[in-house]
């Protein structure tokens, strides 16, 4: 399992952050109990599976909403 921090553009409101949970927690391989989205430091916190989704999928699934990705950083679990 890898540990990654996603940084996104400043979430505006509440709902945002049910919408990016609920798409990064429809990928395969992501542990969905490990998922945090952290509304006031607009960052998303997650273990995921390195074998089965790779980060950048998880960056596409949450800009396919329309919320930009800043930066990621992942490291070994």
């Amino acid at each position: 399992m890898q540990k990654a921090v996603i940084q996104l553009e400043t979430l505006s409101c509440p709902s945002c952050m049910q919408k990016i949970e609920n798409a990064v927690k429809g990928l395969n391989g992501v542990d969905q109990d490990s998922l945090k989205v952290l509304f006031n430091a607009s960052k998303v916190k997650l273990d995921f599976d390195s074998e089965a989704v790779a980060i950048n999928d998880i960056e596409k699934a949450i800009e396919n909403l329309g919320y930009p990705v800043i930066k990621s950083k992942v490291k070994s679990a």
